[in-house]
């Protein structure tokens, strides 16, 4: 069963480099555009140039901090352990949907079934924390039961 967790596990470290990759990438991008910037000297048309790429690059510099706290939060979880209420690393399974309680990386597909990588901090993820097997929870008018807790 927790090969499930691990599987699940190196979908969200490869879609944190996927991420990553992008934002070197755009960072990489910017710096090149800058430099070409600072050759050309068409006055206030250039100032307004620069000053756009600065805060690109500032945007670019907060999705990489992003991405570092992600990691970081990855780092929190060991995917060979099993846990008998909901926690960060738990893949919980419900009547309705099922999570990893890990960082937001959306849907992911694995053994033919879906889970919703979550962050700790989303609202459905708060609702869960602490729960256990059998137990109830409601969500925007929804009611769904936990079924399995990995």
């Amino acid at each position: 069963m927790s090969s499930i967790k691990t599987k699940l596990y190196n979908q969200c470290v490869e879609f944190l480099e996927a991420r990553l990759t992008i934002v070197n990438q755009t960072i990489s991008d910017l710096q090149n555009a800058l430099q070409a910037e600072t050759k050309s000297s068409a006055g206030d048309k250039h100032e307004t140039g620069r000053a756009m790429l600065q805060l690109e690059r500032e945007k670019a510099g907060n999705q990489l901090a992003e991405i570092e706290k992600q990691k970081q939060i990855l780092q929190k979880i060991n995917p060979a352990s099993n846990y008998q209420k909901v926690t960060l690393g738990s893949v919980v399974k419900t009547t309705g949907a099922n999570y990893f309680i890990s960082i937001s990386a959306g849907k992911i597909e694995v053994e033919y079934n879906s889970y919703f990588a979550i962050s700790a901090a989303t609202p459905i993820a708060q609702l869960l924390i602490s729960k256990c097997v059998n137990d109830t929870v409601r969500f925007r008018e929804t009611e769904f039961t936990i079924l399995d807790i990995i």
